[in-house]
This record gives structure tokens, C-alpha cells and sequence, in this order.
């Protein structure tokens, strides 16, 4: 009898610690500090992968709409459309040299970026560079009219190369401005981008917060010809690291920053 009680003992024993086995956690993972001792520490989970916020809607007509239109960063091109209607409602007029007079909408940009300007153009002169300002804030009716007449004159092919269609124009969100000089009889023109002038608003234009929108070599992105004189606000710290990696605004927006 006692020994038919021990052997009981001894299979309740056996039952419990395998019971007991297959509940512990998986073991912790060893890993070296800096002094050379064994240091335990869980596993870490995987780090989830970064996404992009949908800034991006299909209008009535079937064209890829933005929604973020107020943004500083908003991304307007060939296949990210401007509503017609949208007209930025912080619009004030630059204080910066133009080569013309009066009082037109082309000399207006969002409050922010018109500030960001004015500070940009006081550094240039300072640096005894000489810019003219030429074309800010543009409707969408007026890029309309703009896009009709360069069609009729090279054809559309050629002028979608050079110029936005309607709602495709950055000037529309107030954040754009062309930039001239004398040393180029303040023309909009390629040659801008290699004298002193266009070197020096490449090469400074992100310490106040804009990009050369549209750099050379990158028209397979951008869709656009390389335009020297068309400078975008986003931000000093979004202008920063896209000038610093050599980057377009689709590349910081759409493929990570």
C-alpha cells in the first residue's frame, strides 16, 4: 500500500512540473553592455512602418483632388489638382523690389511665406545681390488664360513642359514666387540659374524657408523643365533637408523624409 501511494505521489508530481513548463514565456534575449557582462532584456516588438496621411480625395470629374490646401507642404502637380474655387485668405503684398508698378495680384503670397520673402531678398542685398520679385499669387483663372496662350503659341505638348494647366499651378497657393534680376533684363530664363544672382538664391534660398521647386535633372519627378527663378516656401526645416539631400518636394512627401 505505501508504495502504490509513492508511485501516485510521484506521477502528480511529474503531471504538475510539466504543467508548469509549458506556461513560462519565452526566455528573455542576452544582450552585451558596453562593459562586457551579460545584461537581460525583453524582446522588443518591431517597429510599425511609417505612413503618409491621405491629403488626396477623386473629384466630380474623376481628377485627383489635395485637401490640405492651407498647408504650408501641400504638394500641387500634374496629378494633384487645386479645387477652382480655392483662393488662400491670408494673401498680403511682398515689400521686395518689382520690375514693374501698381497694384497687382502677382506681387501677393501667403502671409508667411510673404514674410519668409522680405527676409530672403534683405539677406541678398546684403550679400550685394540684386533680385526682382515677378510673379506670386496667380488664380486659377488667370493660370487658365496663361496655359490657353502657350498652347496656341508652341503647341501643348511643349507647354505642358513650361507651364501648369489650371489647378496644377503652384502659384495658386499663394507659397510660389518667380525671382528675376537685372544681369538677366529680369527675364524668366534657364541662364538665371548660373549667374551670381541664381547661385546665391539656390544656395540660401532654404535658410529662409523655400526650394528651388523645380531643380535641373529631376523633370522625370517634378514634371516640369528646370526653372531656376521658381522658388516654393515650405518651411525652414522641410526646406532644409530637401536642400541638404538633394531632394524634390515628391520625394519629401511622398516618399519619406
Amino acid at each position: 500500500m505505501p508504495r502504490r501511494i509513492t508511485v501516485l505521489l510521484l506521477i502528480l508530481l511529474l503531471v504538475s512540473a510539466l504543467g508548469a513548463c509549458s506556461l513560462k514565456p519565452d526566455p528573455p534575449v542576452e544582450v552585451p553592455s558596453g562593459n562586457g557582462d551579460g545584461v537581460v532584456v525583453p524582446v522588443p516588438k518591431p517597429p510599425k512602418p511609417p505612413t503618409t496621411p491621405d491629403t488626396t480625395y477623386i473629384g466630380e470629374d474623376g481628377k485627383v483632388m489635395v485637401s490640405d490646401v492651407d498647408s504650408i507642404l501641400v504638394l500641387v502637380n500634374k496629378r494633384r489638382n487645386l479645387p477652382p474655387t480655392y483662393v488662400p485668405q491670408d494673401l498680403v503684398r511682398v515689400a521686395v523690389p518689382f520690375p514693374f508698378e501698381g497694384d497687382q495680384p502677382r506681387m501677393y503670397l501667403r502671409q508667411e511665406a510673404a514674410r519668409a520673402l522680405e527676409e530672403l531678398f534683405a539677406a541678398a542685398l546684403s550679400a550685394g545681390i540684386e533680385l526682382y520679385a515677378t510673379s506670386g499669387y496667380r488664380s486659377y483663372e488667370t493660370q487658365q488664360a496663361i496655359f490657353a496662350a502657350n498652347v496656341a503659341k508652341a503647341g501643348e505638348e511643349e507647354a505642358n513642359k513650361t507651364s501648369a494647366r489650371p489647378g496644377q499651378s503652384e502659384h495658386q497657393t499663394g507659397l510660389a514666387m518667380d525671382v528675376t534680376s537685372p544681369s538677366v533684363r529680369y527675364r524668366l530664363v534657364e541662364s538665371f540659374g548660373s549667374t551670381p544672382e541664381g547661385v546665391w538664391l539656390e544656395e540660401n534660398a532654404h535658410l529662409y524657408g523655400f526650394i528651388v521647386r523645380y531643380p535641373q535633372g529631376k523633370e522625370h519627378i517634378t514634371g516640369y523643365s528646370y526653372e531656376p527663378w521658381h522658388v516654393r516656401f515650405v518651411g525652414k526645416d522641410a526646406a532644409t533637408l530637401i536642400f541638404s539631400r538633394g531632394l524634390t518636394l515628391e520625394d519629401y512627401i511622398l516618399y519619406g523624409n
